[in-house]
């Protein structure tokens, strides 16, 4: 079986393979562009993380802060189902989810896409732990990791990819968060942040678990 990482690798030399070059090109100019801005993006580790309430897929509220008096919590802003990346990680952490939670954790998962879309996704992915939407990408602009898709970006998943994201996550702006995952312990602080543009790279489960049972 195959590691997490060695899956990661492979799905990306599917799409250095079936994307366009000119347009994996300028997919690539946008990771340069947001790896060359750095520390503007995403809350520090030793920072208090933002509060929030965000609904479920089926309309119930979900507080962070309620969840981290039950347990530290691991916070992960994905792009949407859409993107096979994100799709490989959730089904990734639901395979450890009885381990974060043995350990005491609390996994959430937060995207901008609408909340029928974060629906479909969790039963087709039979995800257990919260999947939340976070509409016009709200707290991912509190935790400093949402942007603007620039009209390049745009015209690339319009014609390459036939995905209008305005639709898709029912919004009027064409936004994303950067893929990024916390780890916030009970008292609210950040131990760890991973913020990576690179939106073909994430966090290996383990790694998430190492660093859970040092909280």
């Amino acid at each position: 079986m195959m590691s997490f990482t060695q899956n990661l690798d492979q799905l990306k030399q599917e799409v250095v393979t079936n994307t366009p070059a000119d347009a994996y090109n300028e997919l690539q100019r946008l990771i340069r562009e947001q790896q060359q801005a750095g520390s503007a993006y995403g809350l520090l580790e030793g920072q208090k993380a933002k509060d929030f309430t965000l609904k479920n897929p089926l309309g119930e509220t979900v507080n962070l802060y309620d969840e981290l008096s039950q347990g530290p919590v691991v916070l992960t802003f994905y792009r949407g189902g859409w993107c096979p990346f994100c799709s490989m990680q959730l089904r990734a952490y639901q395979k450890v989810l009885p381990q974060i939670e043995a350990i005491g954790g609390r996994l959430i998962a937060i995207s901008p896409q609408s909340p029928d879309n974060t629906l479909s996704q969790k039963e087709k992915e039979e995800l257990h732990f919260h999947v939340l939407s976070d509409p016009n990408g709200i707290t991912a602009a509190a935790y400093n990791v949402l942007y603007d898709v620039p009209e390049y970006i745009q015209n690339i998943f319009l014609n390459q990819f036939n995905l209008n994201l305005a639709e898709y996550n029912a919004t009027n702006r064409w936004i994303l968060p950067i893929p990024s995952t916390f780890m916030i312990d009970e008292s609210g602080i950040i131990r760890s942040a991973y913020i990576e543009p690179d939106f073909m790279k994430r966090p290996d489960p383990e790694d998430i678990l190492e660093r859970l049972r040092h909280l």
